[in-house]
């Protein structure tokens, strides 16, 4: 089964070969607070921030999912209030979790087919919550500088999940990254990835949380020493290890993710006419065709890893029911668009051969 499916999502293919290598020499069995799986811990950091370009002074942890990074922001780098932009059903539980936790959370939407006007929102909360990637409906926010200038004194909190990994980001403009690993990371489920900037570990040192076994302060004091904070996910830890040094520079990735979302969306974009006979002057007449297309139609606001495509409710189980009959699985619509939608992941474990299977299918319906 070839699947698109937008997280979890296909693994890299050498994480077969990885996990019976993590057996053979034990990892499975090793105690978290030893030597080697310290080795393996730094490794992975290291790995991190030499193939994705993160900078040098951003602290990076592994925790056990991007919900548990709602928490840890919540809880150590929020005083008073939590500012959530948002325009799509991840950003809203962010938001609606940030509730139960702190006195107080401003929610700021805007349109799918639009960036927010930032210059019309005169938040000023402690930090200011940003979904990068909205997976539920394809849309991105490709440039954060607006939101660093908009809120200079704010810690900026990025919810990357489904782009870390896949392509390029702009890490000086948010204090707070996070992503699940079994999406463009191309690993199993079952941990995410933390990043915070000096400013957002500073921030943590001024509130002085250390009331939870996932305190930020509690996670950076282990991690100094490539621990954990409690026994983790030894073996997702190990298979980025090795994933990180197998893949090429994120700079290279990006470039091609991008070229295929280019694809994705040119298909999709081209309108479909069918000749329906002729008028009374024996011309041949043609008609546009009402097909799928994407939910997004402003480009500048389309994301390049998670394409949702629209259509009517007949439409979308018609190609979900084809495409798995030929052994490829697409994703589901998510939210209010569950019906009337399905997902293409575009993500960096997808091979060209799949891909094209896939085109194959959906250009000739």
């Amino acid at each position: 089964m070839i699947t698109f499916y937008p997280g979890p999502s296909k693994v890299y293919p050498q994480v077969a070969q990885y996990m019976q290598d993590a057996f053979a020499e034990g990892i499975l069995s090793v105690n978290h607070r030893s030597p080697e799986c310290m080795e393996i811990t730094r490794g992975a950091i290291e790995g991190l921030h030499q193939k994705l370009n993160i900078p040098e002074a951003y602290f990076i942890c592994f925790i056990s999912s991007a919900t548990e990074a709602w928490e840890i922001i919540a809880q150590s780098l929020t005083v008073k209030e939590s500012v959530h932009i948002y325009n799509g059903a991840f950003g809203e539980k962010w938001a609606d979790y940030a509730e139960k936790l702190i006195p107080k959370v401003e929610r700021i939407t805007f349109d799918i087919e639009e960036l927010p006007d930032l210059k019309q929102i005169n938040a000023c909360g402690d930090v200011v919550c940003i979904t990068q990637n909205e997976t539920s409906n394809g849309t991105q926010i490709k440039d954060l500088k607006p939101f660093r200038n908009a809120f200079p004194e704010a810690i900026i909190a990025v919810d990357a999940t489904s782009s870390l990994g896949g392509i390029a980001l702009d890490w000086q403009q948010g204090d707070v990254w996070f992503a699940s690993v079994q999406k463009c990371l191309g690993l199993p489920a079952g941990m995410a990835i933390m990043l915070c900037s000096p400013k957002a570990i500073q921030r943590a040192e001024q509130i002085n949380d250390r009331k939870y076994y996932n305190s930020l302060l509690f996670i950076h004091d282990n991690f100094q020493k490539f621990q954990t904070h409690y026994t983790p996910n030894v073996l997702n830890i190990y298979l980025l290890n090795k994933i990180m040094a197998d893949v090429p520079n994120i700079s290279k990735i990006s470039e091609r993710i991008r070229n295929q979302a280019d694809s994705w969306y040119k298909i999709f974009d081209e309108n479909v006419t069918q000749t329906l006979g002729c008028n009374d002057k024996n011309e041949a007449v043609q008609t546009k065709v009402c097909a799928t297309k994407p939910l997004i139609q402003n480009p500048e606001v389309r994301s390049d890893t998670v394409i949702a495509i629209a259509g009517n409710e007949s439409q979308i189980k018609d190609i979900k029911t084809i495409t798995k009959a030929n052994g490829i699985t697409v994703g589901n619509g998510y939210g209010s668009w569950k019906n009337t939608t399905f997902r293409i992941a575009n993500f960096p474990t997808i091979e060209v051969n799949e891909i094209r299977a896939l085109e194959e299918i959906l250009i000739k319906l």
